[in-house]
């Protein structure tokens, strides 16, 4: 059996992408920022860990590292979705042009990034984050499994 030389060339530069990209089917422990906000709304991102679900938008659960409760991961490569809780306020949270959605009671800011939509909850304290895949660019359905976890765990400011 003989091998073409090019076949090695074109799958190198795949791995390295995955590789430098932290991602890959297989990769549960893709690292992600944990935040470090004050005691009490460290407090309650705790309790909104407790109450997040094991799949959202069909994709399972499985936590970034470090391990904390203030990230959560789901799914892999265009249909993941990370959740931070604690963040500070995003300054782009003052941009008056960014479109909002209102979800089960909940109200979210959406920027568009190329990676995929970033949603930030608004009037509530701490601020979540949500990052998601290229896969929902025109999808905030995936909100829906949040709406509840978020609206009981994390106070309303307004």
């Amino acid at each position: 059996m003989t091998f073409s030389r090019r076949r090695p060339l074109l799958v190198l530069p795949a791995v390295a992408v995955l590789a430098a990209a932290g991602c890959s089917s297989s990769d549960a422990t893709a690292k992600v920022a944990v935040p470090s906000p004050p005691a009490k709304e460290a407090a309650a991102c705790t309790a909104l860990d407790g109450l997040l679900p094991d799949t959202v938008a069909r994709q399972k659960r499985h936590d970034p590292t470090p391990n904390s409760p203030l990230t959560a991961r789901w799914g892999d490569g265009d249909a993941e979705i990370v959740l931070r809780c604690g963040i500070p306020r995003p300054e782009e949270m003052s941009d008056p042009t960014l479109p909002g959605i209102g979800v089960g009671g909940v109200d979210w800011t959406v920027q568009k990034r190329d990676q995929g939509p970033r949603f930030i909850t608004q009037y509530r304290d701490p601020y979540v984050e949500i990052l998601t895949g290229t896969r929902y660019t025109n999808d905030a359905s995936l909100l829906q499994a949040f709406a509840t976890p978020v609206d009981e765990a994390i106070p309303k400011t307004v």
